[in-house]
């Protein structure tokens, strides 16, 4: 299988959350999860003076783009392109080019692939994050999104809940 590689994709300037949600959305629809592992739109604090009150605001770091981790293939390269306010991938003529590790890491972006002992069946406790102090069962691990899905009990029935590796601790 392909290695997933981080991709930029340029839209019409505004529209970056509204394409960023609709690719998470066909991802859902079309089940390609396992292909297109993250959709991004970086952001910075910037601090802003305004009427003599120091403000910090999130500001996109590079308007009218987009960056997508994922394995280019007919498909994904298909979903993304007709995407609504996509112009296109950035790179020469059609061919998308991968970020390097040295540019991924510059944006401060590229994670450190995290190795863990856990299996599926094996009970957690959550350390972190929304679910802190939540106990599971692992259901699934994904390796690329360094995650593991457990259920949890939300208004009396078993929900499955996606949790980062860094935010959980074997029992």
């Amino acid at each position: 299988m392909a290695e997933a590689c981080w991709y930029v994709v340029h839209t019409y300037s505004g529209y970056e959350n509204k394409v960023k949600a609709n690719i998470e959305k066909t991802i859902e629809n079309r089940h390609l999860e396992d292909q297109i592992l993250e959709v991004r739109v970086p952001l910075q604090d910037v601090v802003e003076l305004k009427n003599g009150v120091q403000k910090t605001v999130q500001k996109k770091m590079f308007p009218g783009y987009v960056l997508l981790n994922m394995i280019m293939n007919d498909d994904t390269w298909y979903v993304v392109r007709n995407t609504r306010g996509v112009t296109g991938f950035v790179g020469p003529g059609s061919k998308p080019v991968p970020l390097t590790d040295t540019e991924m890491c510059n944006l401060g972006i590229q994670a450190v692939n995290i190795e863990v002992e856990f299996q599926e069946g094996d009970t957690i406790s959550v350390i972190g994050g929304v679910w802190k102090d939540t106990v599971g069962v692992i259901q699934s691990i994904n390796q690329n999104k360094q995650s593991v899905t457990i259920n949890v009990e939300l208004f009396g029935r078993e929900t499955p809940v996606e949790i980062g590796f860094t935010e959980i601790r074997k029992m």
